[in-house]
């Protein structure tokens, strides 16, 4: 009897202080001056006030224009914002991860509220899962719900992580693809007689994909902050991990001035892009085969035990 109460005590007391936690982060508080003085340093730090995406940027006409936000996105936006000053207090910059969410156009305070919600949703899924596993007869401890909601909310806190990665790795594939053949237009247009701020410019525009409007808006960010096309492309490709443009930022300063140099180096440049792209896909291929060969085996061996099957069970019932 007392080790009943004793499990309910402890379990209402895990739910309570998750509920209460979840209550402190939507109510809304006064930053302190250290608070804000940090979460400024660290904005300078990234190289602007904030990072706003292009899907974000309201686009008159659009279906979404004139709507106000619902109540649960304005909690949500709340909760990410504190999380991320949480981040920048800890010292915990997760260079990668942004970098793949500056890839994928999002947020990173929109991220870490996506990752809270999920975790909250763990914490009632765990004992949900347990109440229909009790119903059916399996299990008979009260205890198994609190760990079961400890460990869902954990790995739910996790998936938006394997999410990210996952599409940004494909993403970024996709992206070096595309400044492979850009380096060949800006080669050509280099030939064709323009400089190169106008070659870079040129050959952005000749498509609308969402890889050259990257580039494109970096270019443009360029005459406004005051950095050159080539800087430009080296900041483009440490905000989204491409190490292809870092390393194209980094020859075009050294042989800016020189227009056979840069075409020369522009043209070795994609060329090894494409040798490393048509790499990729071959291992790619090989995998798929390795793969294709083990499911056919699997599928021989199970053919073969239907067969067998019947003429073994004759053998051990005589």
């Amino acid at each position: 009897m007392n080790s009943d109460i004793t499990t309910a005590v402890l379990v209402g007391a895990v739910f309570g202080l998750g509920a209460y936690a979840l209550i402190r982060a939507l109510m809304p508080t006064r930053r302190s001056s250290v608070a804000t003085v940090a979460r400024i340093d660290a904005l300078r730090q990234r190289g602007g006030f904030g990072h706003v995406p292009y899907s974000a940027v309201p686009h008159q006409g659009g279906a979404d224009a004139g709507k106000k936000p619902s109540r649960f996105d304005e909690a949500q936006e709340r909760i990410g914002e504190r999380l991320a000053e949480l981040y920048v207090q800890r010292g915990w910059e997760q260079r990668s991860l942004r970098a793949d969410l500056a890839l994928l156009d999002r947020t990173w305070e929109s991220f870490l509220a996506q990752k809270v919600v999920l975790a909250a949703a763990g914490l009632f899924f765990g004992p949900f899962l347990f109440s229909m596993a009790w119903l059916i007869g399996f299990g008979a401890s009260p205890v198994i719900p609190v760990w079961m909601a400890l460990v869902f909310a954990a790995v739910f806190f996790f998936l938006p992580d394997l999410e990210v990665r996952r599409d940004a790795k494909a993403r970024r594939r996709d992206f070096r693809r595309v400044v492979a053949a850009y380096l060949d237009l800006v080669a050509m247009s280099l030939a064709g007689g323009r400089g190169l701020p106008e070659a870079l410019k040129a050959a952005a525009e000749v498509s609308d994909g969402w890889a050259l409007r990257r580039i494109q808006s970096a270019l443009a960010d360029a005459r406004i902050t005051g950095l050159t096309q080539w800087q430009a492309l080296g900041k483009l490709g440490d905000e989204v991990g491409v190490d292809e443009l870092k390393d194209l930022s980094a020859s075009l300063a050294l042989v800016a001035d020189d227009g056979a140099k840069v075409r020369a180096s522009l043209s070795a440049r994609s060329e090894t892009m494409r040798h490393r792209e048509l790499a990729e896909i071959e291992g790619s291929a090989g995998e798929k085969s390795q793969s294709m060969l083990i499911a056919q085996l699997l599928l021989c061996l199970g053919f073969l035990i239907f067969l067998i099957y019947p003429a073994g069970m004759r053998v051990f019932s005589a």
